[in-house]
């Protein structure tokens, strides 16, 4: 949203609703409406205006955040394990328990959405100030999306628990609250989202990150689809369709179109370069980040998603050149998540030169000197890694340059691959490449012989298909900690620091949107063309022009699977994969066991849900009569 709209998230719109959860007032120039009741509070525009924007705010600490990323990308085909960080979600072992802190921040963080979006739906007959009630429906239906949007979040991951219309402002405390069926949870989310298809406007009036109608037939296609899996399937899957293709068919009316491709850049490249990031044509619901002043929730400490996804240029690949404090690849010392031997080599054709582009563009696999200086290959350096002898004395140019200013004006910084990005030895690398990690597998006569560290799947798997483990004196300790690291949030321009990334984050885009299409046509009447049609602009738009060809597949091979294997290869961590397998029935231990090996405690009678807070269970007047969910 432009810089006014995040001012007002400041705003105080209701003293008790927000000391209740520690928001405080930034400004206050225009209205404040803490000093009076509610009722007379939200009667007025501004301050029921307020209101609606504070329905944003838990966007904010799910997505560019920790706490999102566990509970939607782990624990699937496409991440493994690397700390002891959130091992609960990745490894399903006995962290994932009722005390698990995320747990109680995604259940309190949607239920206050919830909250704020119930407020604002109860109290907007009564707001004076609208010029129609076109207007004033333009405005709630704001708060229907976000309900929506919170609650899907909420039966997805706890089930069948507690459903609530009623601001807390009208009931007060509910000590005994009743759970709700998600058959009730799916009736309410798609009734919000209708209302808000209806009555969302085409384009938001210049303020960046409004929901419009776009935002709402995307999420109520992704909420029909996902709803397939609790029956009903064709009805459900026609009507996904049916949003689905009123995005697709009718984008010119909201503003949205896949980018294309041309000779030099595929329309995925265009889709996650910087330039085209804060007026993007494929995103459709996104966290929108003030880049210039900062006017964020928690400020300037956004885009932490990144750092968690990053091998290790701190330390492991240090002696060859990388930088933790360059900034481009970003703060190395978390070293969490990293693909697994499935997305890398299975969904990612693993071949030096695929029309598909969608691994170079998902991943940073080349690292390179960012030291401010040269670095000269050693004699230790050849012993310890394996290297042809004639590399001693072999020169590394540094490519880091400073002083590059960013776009939000106010930082200056450095980075890899700026100066010396040449090839002036002739032997077909770049000068300045310090580490390398394909996801191929390259000959032992490159390894020993290129002027670069390589490591490659041979390296960091095991037979079995399992990250290779640590051991004493042996170069599985270093090898599994330098792999490909995902990039998509950390396109140039909003870098700030190592650390922060100041892009908007895409939650639902246009590319999505087309796999939900053909998902939906193959569940509703097996429509096998029309899904290889979707499939194959998803596809095509992934190759440079002269390529696109390679890229098209036919009808008989559009199978349900063969689309959640699309859906890896588009959408790896963009926190939606956990939801993609179960509505497509793959939480089970052999879908698991076959694709991440490296999950061991993964247990189909409990892990398709998780466990309500313990810190919940235990505020209530009647846990027994609630429940905790089976097998926890």
């Amino acid at each position: 949203m432009k810089n006014t709209t995040m001012k007002r998230l400041g705003y105080k719109i209701s003293f008790g609703l927000l000391m209740a959860v520690g928001i405080s007032s930034c400004t206050l120039d225009e209205w404040n409406p803490s000093t009076v009741d509610v009722e007379t509070g939200y009667k007025y525009r501004d301050g029921y205006e307020s209101l609606v924007n504070y329905c944003y705010d838990g966007l904010y600490y799910f997505y560019g955040k920790i706490d999102g990323i566990g509970a939607m990308e782990m624990g699937t085909d496409l991440w493994a394990n690397v700390a002891n960080a959130e091992t609960g979600f990745t490894l399903y072992n006995s962290n994932m328990n009722a005390q698990l802190g995320t747990l109680a921040t995604i259940w309190n963080g949607m239920y206050a959405t919830v909250n704020y979006c119930n407020t604002a739906i109860y109290y907007a007959d009564q707001v004076e100030g609208f010029g129609s009630e076109e207007e004033r429906n333009a405005k709630v239906a704001e708060a229907y999306f976000l309900r929506g949007w919170a609650n899907w979040h909420l039966v997805e991951q706890f089930g069948g628990v507690s459903l609530t219309t009623v601001p807390s402002t009208e009931t007060g405390p509910v000590n005994s609250p009743v759970r709700s069926s998600e058959q009730a949870f799916y009736d309410l989310i798609i009734s919000d989202l209708i209302f808000a298809t209806e009555h969302l406007p085409n384009r938001s009036e210049g303020e960046r990150g409004r929901v419009t109608k776009k935002a709402a037939y995307a999420m109520l296609a992704k909420a029909y689809l996902q709803r397939t899996r609790l029956g009903d399937v064709q009805e459900n899957a026609r009507l996904a369709l049916e949003a689905a293709e009123e995005l697709i068919t009718n984008g010119s009316a909201y503003g949205v179109s896949l980018y294309q491709s041309d000779d030099e850049q595929s329309g995925f490249g265009k889709l996650w370069s910087g330039a085209n990031n804060k007026n993007n044509t494929e995103f459709l619901f996104i966290e929108a980040v003030d880049h210039t002043e900062g006017r964020n929730p928690e400020g300037w400490n956004r885009g932490r998603t990144r750092q968690y996804y990053l091998a290790d240029t701190r330390t492991t690949g240090a002696p060859w050149g990388t930088q933790e404090n360059e900034t481009w690849t970003g703060r190395s010392n978390s070293r969490n998540f990293k693909p697994t031997k499935y997305l890398l080599t299975e969904l990612f054709e693993p071949v030096s030169d695929p029309a598909d582009t969608r691994f170079k563009e998902t991943f940073f696999y080349e690292y390179y000197n960012a030291k401010w200086e040269d670095v000269t290959i050693s004699q230790s350096m050849v012993n310890q890694y394996g290297k042809n002898p004639d590399l001693v004395g072999h020169v590394i140019k540094n490519t880091a340059a400073g002083d590059v200013t960013l776009v939000q004006g106010n930082t200056s910084t450095w980075r890899m691959g700026v100066e010396n990005m040449v090839d002036d030895n002739d032997d077909g690398w770049l000068d300045g490449l310090s580490v390398f990690t394909p996801n191929w597998v390259m000959s032992a006569a490159e390894k020993r012989d290129l002027p670069f560290w390589i490591v490659d799947p041979s390296d960091w798997y095991q037979a079995d298909g399992r990250w290779v483990q640590p051991e004493s004196n042996s170069m599985a300790t270093y090898t599994r900690e330098v792999y490909p690291s995902l990039k998509k949030f950390s396109s140039w321009e909003y870098v700030m620091d190592r650390q922060y990334w100041l892009g908007d984050i895409p939650i639902i885009r246009l590319g999505e949107v087309y796999l939900i299409a053909a998902e939906a046509a193959l569940l509703y009447n097996n429509d096998v063309n029309k899904a290889q049609q979707y499939v194959n602009q998803v596809r095509k738009r992934a190759a440079v022009t002269s390529r696109q060809s390679e890229m098209e597949v036919g009808a008989g091979e559009v199978t349900l699977d063969f689309i959640l294997a699309e859906r890896g290869r588009e959408l790896a961590g963009e926190q939606i994969r956990w939801y993609d397998l179960k509505r497509m029935g793959k939480l089970t231990t052999d879908y698991l066991q076959a694709t991440n090996p490296d999950i061991r405690f993964f247990d189909a009678n409990k892990h398709t849900v998780r466990p309500v807070p313990q810190s919940f269970m235990d505020a209530i007047a009647n846990p027994q009569e609630f429940g905790q969910n089976p097998n926890y």
